[in-house]
């Protein structure tokens, strides 16, 4: 799969196309001082972090949702990202347009620092931007739609759930991704319909809907393909 830079190109297209409004990063680094803000500071930085939130955006807007027009978006025009000196969540999404990074994580994560940002970033700006449904929407989907973006980016990270894993659909972040990557493959763009169906509801018919099959016969049939139905 092309990298999100490839995505940001085309999309800027779509963009200029369409006169769609942009969108504006804020990032605020509060734990500038302690060891996981300085090295955010120095492999990633503001400006750098605001250009993977704005590729980010893109990706999941059109390459994951499918949603060229505001009218199918939520209306969101300023994200901010807090580096904060928290051990846990890593990172969280809050208030509907506010991420949370964990500069503890920043500080102990051993490897590519800029490419685990990414993969966290990409996560938690699908929660910005995706439809959540409502109270009946399983937490598990919403996270395994969130997943199933860093799957699609090629950004995935070690321990990844490999297709078949996984107890039941909705187990959540990578075992969900996982299955709906499947459904996808039943039903081309399937990710980006159900989004569009959750704009105000959660129904588990849209499972059957969109594939013919209702979501706990997609799980056995997805089990059965990768010889997982009775692990």
């Amino acid at each position: 799969m092309a990298p999100p830079s490839f995505f940001l190109y085309t999309i800027m297209t779509f963009l200029s196309f369409y006169g769609i409004t942009a969108v504006d990063y804020q990032v605020i680094n509060d734990a500038a001082t302690t060891p996981g803000g300085i090295r955010f500071n120095n492999e990633i930085g503001i400006c750098k972090a605001k250009q993977i939130m704005a590729t980010a955006n893109s990706f999941i807007l059109y390459a994951i949702f499918q949603e060229v027009y505001p009218s199918d978006q939520k209306a969101i025009d300023l994200v901010n990202l807090y580096i904060e000196e928290i051990k846990f969540p890593l990172t969280i999404t809050w208030g509907n347009n506010n991420i949370n990074f964990s500069s503890i994580h920043l500080a102990e994560f051993k490897g590519d620092l800029q490419r685990e940002f990414m993969a966290n970033m990409y996560h938690e700006m699908t929660h910005v931007l995706q439809w959540p449904g409502d109270a009946k929407t399983p937490p598990g989907l919403i996270e395994g739609i969130a997943e199933y973006t860093k799957l699609k980016a090629n950004l995935t990270q070690p321990g990844f759930a490999k297709p078949g894993e996984g107890d039941h659909w909705h187990q959540g972040y990578d075992v969900t991704a996982r299955f709906l990557e499947y459904c996808d493959e039943i039903t081309p763009g399937f990710v980006a319909k159900l989004n569009k169906m959750m704009r105000f509801r959660f129904e588990f018919n849209y499972f059957k809907d969109l594939t013919g099959k209702p979501v706990y016969q997609l799980w056995l049939d997805y089990k059965v393909k990768y010889g997982k139905c009775c692990s």
